[in-house]
């Protein structure tokens, strides 16, 4: 980036000058200080943190200040710490003043929407909402036969502590307790918000199993109501009917169509359900041109059930590593999700079948080997290559009764039960 088209340089240094020129600094608003919880961060060390920007005047490391909360009381706090935020990381600081984006510790009892205020005239500012979860995942400990191959933590107490300590910082997350104690059901804002969290733990050295994303729905006046989405599609306009045709047979109401540039601008109204699995269908269908984007947008009734036909699972009848020979012989029964030499394990789902209903291979078995030679035994073998799931696609993909075995190194899915 430069000032100049000709001068060529290595940085972004200019724009960041540029910013400092062009843009003025927060106005300070002058009078007794207020600020508003926004955000969390926790650490083993301080406990919880309160994150926000001074609305009015200034804070001061060591002074008593009110805590205006959501049912109208008030609690008296003292500010042990104050941090303001530079580069990637924190400095700890003695006063911070009206504009600032600043991290306190040494308050208890908070939660976003909370204002610390005056202490002799405390004013609370408007609170803000946080929105409810709309979808939940079953998370359970990893029980499949390649257990604790490869991660650290595999037992329930290790998933429970984690799970508990993310509620200190997730704000939308909810974790609630299931009569077995090896099982938990998650709360989250959607498949993504679930998926960050999934994709921390492996990161860290987890090792867990999880279910469907199931939508949460709610009882208003005495009518079931589920979740709904505004959902965006950006599409050439040569593939768009295939993009509406697939969000309608989901419940999607088109509400926007527009041209936008060399695209179609596409709005639609789905319920939360209709999301799950969408967003690959429609790749597919679009070769990969489509834009998709969605955000929440209230609680309505419920839509009825959708009308999509699921294909089958191909299911592991042996356990051991997939053989080439095997691998080619069964390809015209459907799609794959492994590799030659893989190892899979009896119940794992390892491809997608062609027709309705489920069907279990056995991948391991060799080619007979025989001192005759027949015409066409030798021919070379073209096998398709793997279909390579992201976490998010598996998480969307798994049936109702299939679970997601996530590892730090690999994605497998299960049957939850499987006879064989």
């Amino acid at each position: 980036m430069s000032t100049d088209w000709q001068n060529q340089t290595t940085d972004i240094v200019p724009l960041l000058d540029a910013v400092l020129e062009s843009i003025p600094e927060s106005p300070y608003n002058e009078g007794t200080p207020q600020m508003q919880i926004t955000s969390l961060d926790f650490s083993s060390f301080t406990g919880r943190i309160a994150i926000g920007r001074i609305f009015r005047g200034d804070l001061e490391v060591g002074k008593d200040y009110m805590l205006c909360k959501a049912d109208g009381t008030t609690k008296k706090v003292r500010i042990k710490e104050l941090h303001v935020f530079e580069g990637m990381g924190k400095a700890q600081v003695d006063k911070v003043r009206c504009g600032d984006i600043c991290a306190i510790t040494g308050i208890d009892g908070f939660e976003i929407g909370d204002t610390i205020a005056d202490l002799e005239n405390p004013e609370a500012l408007p609170r803000t909402e946080i929105d409810q979860p709309t979808m939940s995942m079953l998370f359970t400990i990893n029980n499949s036969p390649f257990f604790g191959k490869e991660g650290k933590f595999v037992t329930s107490r290790h998933l429970r502590d984690r799970l508990f300590k993310e509620l200190e910082k997730n704000l939308a997350l909810r974790v609630e307790t299931t009569d077995s104690e090896d099982k938990f059901n998650v709360f989250g804002r959607g498949v993504l918000h679930l998926s960050v969290l999934i994709e921390t733990m492996r990161r860290e050295g987890y090792e867990l199993q999880v279910g469907r994303p199931q939508v949460i729905f709610r009882e208003i006046d005495g009518k079931k109501c589920e979740p709904f989405e505004t959902l965006v599609i950006d599409v050439p306009e040569d593939v768009a009917s295939k993009a509406v045709n697939l969000v309608s047979l989901r419940k999607g109401d088109l509400m926007v169509m527009e041209p936008k540039g060399d695209l179609q601008h596409l709005e639609f109204n789905i319920p939360s359900r209709g999301l799950i699995g969408l967003r690959n269908k429609i790749l597919t269908a679009t070769a990969g041109q489509a834009i998709v984007n969605h955000r929440f947008s209230e609680y309505a009734p419920y839509k009825g059930d959708f009308s999509e036909e699921e294909k089958g699972a191909i299911v592991s009848a042996a356990a051991g590593k997939a053989t080439a020979y095997a691998l080619d012989r069964l390809q015209d029964r459907g799609k794959f999700f492994i590799d030659i030499n893989e190892e899979i394990y009896i119940g794992q789902v390892i491809g997608e079948n062609s027709k309705a209903e489920d069907m279990s291979v056995n991948l391991i078995k060799g080619k007979q080997l025989t001192n005759m030679r027949k015409s066409g035994t030798d021919d070379a073998m073209k096998i398709a290559p793997k279909i390579d799931f992201s976490l998010e696609e598996c998480m969307e993909y798994i049936r109702v009764d299939e679970y997601l075995e996530v590892t730090p190194e690999s994605l497998r899915m299960r049957k939850i039960t499987f006879k064989g």
